[in-house]
């Protein structure tokens, strides 16, 4: 009864449009009235949550993103993409994924992935004859990556509200993430060998390719820079970010020479305003778990699952469902900072790896990113196009069901996930 009372007061508090963590902080001050008469507590929980040195991956990351798309070394990916695969049958909506997924690599936002890819993809797939629809959806689907391929804000927040190792996540993301692109791709070209009247671009020839890789190498090599450094034990994930911002910052002025000291302050303001937003996040969520521990909420869910008899798998595929109903309704930050706290208990119980759960998670979170009535990339791209809300679904619904096939495969085949981060020695 606990549980549903809390979980109603917390969600009608959203459903009114208040900021979240003005709602984790509102709910979190009811319990502890409710409790204890009293909210002290509240702000040790929150400084304890705030004093963590991996918080700094945050502000690191955003910056890298923010510059590299200010000193437009965004825009040759998209090229590059087009240019090489292109002139194959369904190529650009190959092309199309393929930027998208490079680019996740260096943003971690789906959302900024949706608009600064489709801006260019869209225009052109609809000029060689793609179905409006089609377009629009390989666009909101494949900006979804931003949320499992590294380095993944929403991955940063679940790694500091469960402890775990945002190194081992960052990894366990990269194969399934890979995965997903590559089953978007096929889909592409398996759809567009089903279309008539797209037409494909001639071959631009090798000269045209080499020209555009030497133009997109430097946003094609910070990928490797960042994750490289954290497979091979060079850096620890706030160095990794530290070190993304400085090759950002030198591309930006060595390479490109597009970038002077008013792009640095706007980059170093739009990143403070994003940090302070993620903080505040933060801030409510480490009262909300401070107070659903106080009143052992989460020991009365680990007590009750255990009563059911509910194993590892009947718990995740009980949760995943849960959490697929939630994304229709919630954004993606809200949900990882509601159900961790009162799940991870549960989920130690049972044994469940939580850089498993995590990757599992994401691709979650990736579903509600396209699924209405709140997935905020159909939104984005409604916003850049000013397409039918109906057409973009339309355009989505196929990625939703290889998204769930992708999901599927994961809970049946753990290893895709740990493999990697095993591999680097987070495991042992």
């Amino acid at each position: 009864m606990t549980l549903v009372l809390v979980f109603a007061g917390l969600i009608l508090l959203l459903l009114t449009g208040i900021p979240i963590f003005a709602a984790l902080g509102l709910t979190a001050g009811a319990i502890m009235m409710v409790a204890e008469g009293d909210i002290d507590g509240l702000g040790k929980a929150v400084f304890s949550h705030l004093d963590k040195p991996i918080l700094s991956t945050i502000p690191l990351f955003v910056f890298m993103a923010h510059v590299m798309i200010r000193a437009k070394v965004i825009e040759d990916l998209y090229t590059f993409a087009h240019t090489v695969i292109g002139h194959v049958k369904g190529g650009l909506g190959v092309a199309t994924v393929l930027a998208c997924t490079i680019f996740a690599a260096i943003s971690g936002s789906s959302v900024a992935t949706a608009l600064s890819i489709g801006s260019s993809a869209i225009p052109q797939m609809k000029r060689f004859g793609y179905a409006e629809r089609d377009a629009l959806g390989v666009v909101a689907a494949g900006g979804t990556l931003g949320i499992l391929i590294p380095p993944s804000g929403p991955m940063i927040l679940y790694a500091i509200v469960s402890e775990a190792s945002i190194g081992a996540l960052f990894l366990a993301g990269i194969v399934p993430g890979m995965l997903l692109a590559l089953m978007f791709s096929a889909y592409c070209m398996i759809q567009a060998r089903g279309r008539n009247g797209i037409e494909t671009p001639d071959w631009a020839g090798w000269t045209a390719a080499v020209s555009a890789f030497r133009r997109s190498v430097w946003a094609l090599l910070a990928p490797p820079v960042v994750m490289g450094g954290i497979y091979f034990g060079i850096f620890t994930a706030s160095e990794a970010a530290a070190a993304g911002c400085l090759y950002a910052l030198l591309v930006a002025v060595l390479v490109y020479r597009n970038f002077g000291l008013r792009d640095l302050w706007a980059c170093a303001y739009s990143t403070m305003r994003t940090s302070m937003m993620v903080f505040m996040i933060i801030a409510g969520a480490a009262m909300f778990g401070h107070a659903i521990t106080l009143v052992r909420l989460p020991v009365g869910v680990t007590e009750a699952v255990t009563s059911l008899g509910l194993g590892p798998i009947a718990f995740i595929l009980v949760v995943m469902c849960l959490i697929f109903v939630l994304g229709m309704f919630l954004e993606s930050i809200a949900i990882i900072l509601i159900t961790t706290p009162i799940l991870l208990p549960t989920m130690t119980a049972l044994g469940i790896d939580p850089i498993w759960y995590g990757v599992l998670l994401m691709i979650n979170l990736e579903l509600a990113m396209i699924t209405p009535p709140v997935g905020m990339n159909l939104f984005v791209i409604k916003g850049i196009t000013d397409a039918p809300l109906g057409t973009i679904v339309r355009g989505a619904a196929p990625f939703v069901g290889i998204m769930l096939f992708g999901l599927a495969l994961l809970i049946v085949m753990p290893g895709l996930a740990t493999w990697l981060p095993n591999a680097a020695g987070f495991g042992r």
